[in-house]
């Protein structure tokens, strides 16, 4: 998909005030409208400056657009950044034998905000199955691990009696199933597009993202965790308590361990089958030598057990 520059079709900077926009899209138009126009391409222009006009006028369609744009790079690559979909509706193109859009918008309009409903004429002897919708939600890790009923409000454009399309919201009550993994999708069938001409309704698809968590990290089914450890505890070995999504346990760190170790836990990371396992990353902590006792024992420890963690660098 070809990404449009809607600043620039325009001719305003990124930070341009309504008033700078409407002033631009008015000149355009003067000079674009093919009742007027000596231009060749006046009609395809005109079409470009009314598509980045009805964007950037419209304060929740010009952000999704600015959250969207964030992903272009300098040379042209497009890579849209995390979340920016979050929580809004997404059209893919009909299928094969459904028809085609009215044209009034274009590839790229109408793969972020929808594309256009036909028109009522052309309904009237249509019947097709509603288009599939995607959108992004977040979710708690918890709500993965024991699973959880959520209120979700997602918003799309729709086109209105006009054709023009309009930002509406809608809330849903999901099933968040224990066991569901980052980027796995959740259908709600019939939860799509209306159908045209009495056909059906098309699906929705939810694509599961956790929200960043305090403790754990997760990879699959496998979740990570950052163990703290003091060094006695690593050179020693110690069976220290720990929380994990299933309860308190003790887990025995074993003598000599070095920063970065993993510990598995089998089983205890998101359910399914098999489920996934909980990582314990040693995290190797030093007290702070920030009272004259603690300096002390840090000489103490210089002078009672000499180390040269360099000597591998031959000094």
């Amino acid at each position: 998909m070809e990404f449009k520059d809607y600043y620039k079709i325009l001719g305003v900077e990124s930070s341009a005030s309504e008033d700078d926009i409407r002033r631009a899209y008015r000149k355009l138009a003067r000079k674009y409208h093919p009742d007027v126009s000596k231009e060749a391409d006046a009609e395809t222009r005109m079409r470009e400056v009314n598509e980045a006009y009805d964007v950037l006028r419209d304060k929740e369609k010009r952000q999704a657009y600015d959250n969207l744009a964030a992903g272009v790079s300098p040379d042209g690559g497009f890579q849209p950044p995390p979340g920016w979909d979050q929580g809004f509706e997404f059209h893919y193109q009909p299928g094969e034998g459904q028809g085609g859009d009215e044209g009034h918008f274009s590839d790229f309009f109408s793969a972020l905000f929808g594309g256009q409903q036909r028109s009522r004429a052309r309904q009237e002897n249509f019947r097709a199955r509603g288009q599939d919708q995607h959108a992004a939600i977040e979710v708690d890790i918890e709500d993965a691990l024991r699973g959880a009923t959520r209120e979700i409000s997602l918003r799309s454009m729709q086109a209105d009696a006009q054709g023009q399309p309009q930002l509406q919201t809608r809330t849903l009550s999901v099933n968040i199933p224990a066991g569901v993994k980052e980027g796995q999708f959740i259908r709600l069938a019939g939860q799509g597009m209306p159908g045209y001409g009495g056909g059906e309704a098309g699906d929705l698809y939810l694509e599961i993202r956790f929200r960043p968590h305090g403790r754990y990290r997760a990879d699959g089914r496998d979740l990570y965790m950052d163990l703290p450890i003091t060094p006695w505890e690593a050179a020693l070995g110690a069976s220290i308590p720990i929380p994990t999504p299933g309860g308190q346990l003790e887990v025995s760190v074993p003598a000599g361990s070095k920063n970065g170790r993993k510990l598995r836990l089998r089983g205890r990371g998101i359910p399914g089958d098999p489920p996934g396992d909980l990582y314990l990353v040693l995290d190797l902590v030093l007290p702070p030598a920030d009272t004259d006792a603690a300096r002390k024992a840090y000489q103490t420890l210089a002078e009672s057990l000499p180390f040269n963690p360099r000597r591998h660098l031959g000094v």
